[in-house]
């Protein structure tokens, strides 16, 4: 069984702001999937079913931002799972709006949710990091990740969640390796594109 797991803020105000990213990420492969992720268990919202022929466990930690890791670390020793059974997908705000990036283990950079699960289970677990970096200088960065979308940005983040989506479907039937290799690529100006990093932390 897959673990997928996405990161957020469970309060309705913050339900279309870049940090909830992770949160629609979920709520897509949950309407793919059928499943409806509502159990309370581990503190957060969960869901079981099936995937890509897998079967899975999709999981929105309620315990606000900072503290995910612990929720995270709970549902891996309830269902017997390490921390390579586990996919987290949260907001990346130095990748570009659009922009997904698949790695197997990595450091958590600036994120505080991915600081709070690398705390708790190690830095060695797979993740899929959903661009929303700003393209001019913003001066308070988590008051940008706090703020409402705008539509253009609704647009575009609907879009990258339904490649997320895409991407887990990949993961769950052919493995980590053929997704980075479809996904993993950045768009040069030109419209030619540059190989990134297999371990998705370049």
């Amino acid at each position: 069984m897959r673990l997928i797991v996405g990161l957020g803020n469970p309060d309705p105000e913050y339900q279309w702001t870049p940090h909830n990213l992770g949160f629609m990420a979920v709520d897509e492969l949950a309407n793919r999937g059928g499943i409806r992720v509502s159990r309370p268990e581990a503190k957060a919202l969960v869901g079981r079913g099936k995937l890509g022929g897998e079967e899975i466990l999709l999981a929105k930690p309620q315990t606000y931002m900072n503290l995910s890791g612990i929720s995270v670390k709970e549902l891996l020793a309830k269902y017997e799972l390490q921390p390579a059974d586990v996919l987290v997908m949260f907001d990346e705000r130095d990748l570009p709006w659009g922009m997904i990036r698949i790695g197997e283990r990595g450091n958590p950079g600036t994120h505080n949710g991915a600081k709070s699960v690398t705390s708790s289970i190690g830095r060695d677990f797979p993740r899929l990091r959903l661009g929303c970096g700003p393209d001019h200088p913003v001066h308070d960065l988590a008051a940008y990740v706090l703020r409402p979308m705008k539509k253009a940005e609704l647009e575009v983040a609907g879009e990258m969640v339904g490649q997320a989506g895409d991407a887990v479907e990949l993961i769950l039937q052919m493995g980590f390796g053929a997704a980075m290799n479809k996904y993993n690529r950045r768009k040069e100006p030109d419209g030619g594109t540059d190989g990134a990093g297999k371990d998705g932390e370049s």
